[in-house]
């Protein structure tokens, strides 16, 4: 992971998008800790699938607790055979 500061950014720029693109994080530096990362957008698209993915595990997880929990509704599958 590479830290720079905003002025260093501006003058380094494409150097520091090439870092982040081949999968070096860059964090720059702000006043009152409003720091930012940038990344590449892989390994952005990479993060949002894996979030997505756990907040999709833990609704599995909820669900089948309140399966167990005996909260679970039993349905009929009725098939049209009208096609």
């Amino acid at each position: 992971m590479i830290a720079t500061k905003p002025i260093d950014l501006r003058a380094n720029l494409k150097s520091y998008l090439d870092n982040a693109f081949d999968g070096e994080p860059v964090i720059v530096s702000r006043k009152n800790n409003r720091n930012v990362v940038i990344i590449s957008e892989r390994d952005y698209n990479d993060m949002m699938k894996a979030k997505q993915n756990a907040e999709y595990v833990e609704k599995l997880k909820r669900g089948i607790s309140a399966l167990n929990a005996g909260k679970g509704i039993e349905h009929d599958i009725i098939e049209d055979n009208n096609e």
